[in-house]
């Protein structure tokens, strides 16, 4: 099985460099841009959490049943946004959950209990799961028809779209209420969606090579996985879950932790997340240079450890430039294992190898807040984080073991 960052950078006939024709040069612009408005959107909900959480009065418990919802919502969507990829294309299921999510964000703000907020976040879950997993198996797709590396710039996008979202929600915390900014994020979604999505809904007939055996974001027939394949894909699943129950520890408990531990003021814990955020993004472009220079088993166990040491900073540091400074750690640790991860399991299973890890993977995402959420109540917010660096480790440690699992 070729490995996926091994792959030629020139098309069928090419010598080499950026020779994709420029239809799919439309679709990966088209692509980076919904990557980018996802997490623009999510971090702009998770910077507002602590002041929705005095709206509702929720507890920290209470808080994580809320979230909850966004977990449940996601988790069940994602395991039907497979075949209604299938049916329907990956390209309508994104820019249909492209529409729900920007519509889906202002519901927070204007609840005013904690059962009304884990209902409403069902919706918004629903929606945030969907376009992950559309977005993904898109990339995915476009990645082979295009048979260059790209599938860490997408994941790029998303984090400078969350650095994006926390850096404008930090900036305007103080001066709107949580209402007025969501509402506005709705409308930059759909703005955007409706820019943007015409070019996705059009992919499929916008082939500069119609000679090419499939056209970028087609639908193809899934491959099917024998036992042990399906093994080998749930373990880059878990180590895809592992690492993203880091950042949505982070996106969702970050800024309380700052601003109800370490008593920063609402700004300056916006720019956690923020920071996080960039660190992992930075990260993510170096991504395909690391990965032909050490090799994938040495970057996931490098990233595992890096991002294990920065969370326990971020955790148990008793200052807040020190939690910073552990968040942006965390960030550089985190940044590739992800892509890494699904994109070994696309590489062995087609797009449903990908499917079945990014659903595993968002599921660690979404899951981890509500976890965090009751060890807080039970414990402490700052030990409830530590827990973070260990899913890191076993993310290291499974890395490793994975290292014969593909011919890659």
């Amino acid at each position: 099985m070729p490995q996926l960052n091994k792959l030629r950078t020139a098309l069928p006939g090419g010598t080499g460099g950026n020779t994709a024709p420029p239809s799919y040069n439309r679709l990966r612009t088209a692509l980076t841009v919904f990557f980018a408005l996802d997490g623009f959107l999510f971090a702009g909900w998770v910077v507002r959490i602590p002041a929705i959480k005095h709206q509702t009065g929720a507890t920290a418990s209470t808080l994580g049943l809320a979230l909850l919802g966004v977990s449940a919502g996601a988790v069940i969507t994602m395991m039907l946004t497979g075949s209604l990829c299938r049916r329907y294309g990956s390209h309508a299921v994104t820019v249909v959950c492209g529409v729900l999510l920007s519509l889906s964000i202002a519901l927070p703000a204007q609840t005013g209990s904690v059962v009304a907020l884990g209902l409403v976040l069902l919706v918004f879950g629903a929606a945030y799961g969907g376009m992950n997993v559309a977005m993904n198996s898109a990339a995915v797709d476009l990645v082979t028809a295009m048979r260059r590396p790209v599938m860490p710039s997408f994941h790029a996008a998303f984090s400078f779209g969350g650095m994006t979202g926390a850096g404008l929600g930090g900036l305007v915390a103080g001066s709107l209420s949580p209402a007025t900014h969501l509402f506005a994020l709705a409308g930059v979604g759909l703005l955007v969606t409706a820019a943007t999505g015409p070019v996705l809904l059009g992919g499929r007939t916008a082939a500069a090579h119609p000679a090419e055996e499939q056209e970028a974001g087609s639908r193809e027939q899934p491959r099917r996985m024998g036992a042990h394949t399906r093994r080998i894909v749930v373990l880059f699943g878990v180590i895809a879950l592992c690492t993203a129950y880091g950042e949505g520890a982070l996106a969702e408990w970050g800024a309380l932790h700052l601003t109800q531990d370490l008593h920063a003021d609402p700004g300056l814990a916006a720019a956690g997340y923020s920071l996080f955020a960039l660190t992992m993004a930075v990260g993510r472009l170096t991504g395909t240079k690391l990965l032909e220079r050490f090799g994938q088993t040495r970057t996931l166990v490098a990233g595992g450890m890096t991002a294990g040491v920065g969370m326990l900073f971020g955790a148990l540091a008793p200052t807040v430039w020190l939690t910073l400074l552990g968040f942006a750690v965390a960030g550089l640790g985190l940044a590739n294992i992800f892509p890494v991860a699904v994109g070994r399991a696309g590489a062995l299973a087609g797009p449903s190898g990908v499917a079945a890890a990014s659903t595993l993977g968002y599921g660690g995402m979404l899951l981890g807040p509500p976890v965090i959420g009751f060890l807080a109540d039970w414990s402490s917010l700052p030990v409830a984080l530590t827990t973070v660096t260990l899913l890191a480790a076993v993310a290291a440690v499974l890395g490793y073991a994975a290292r014969n699992a593909t011919n890659t």
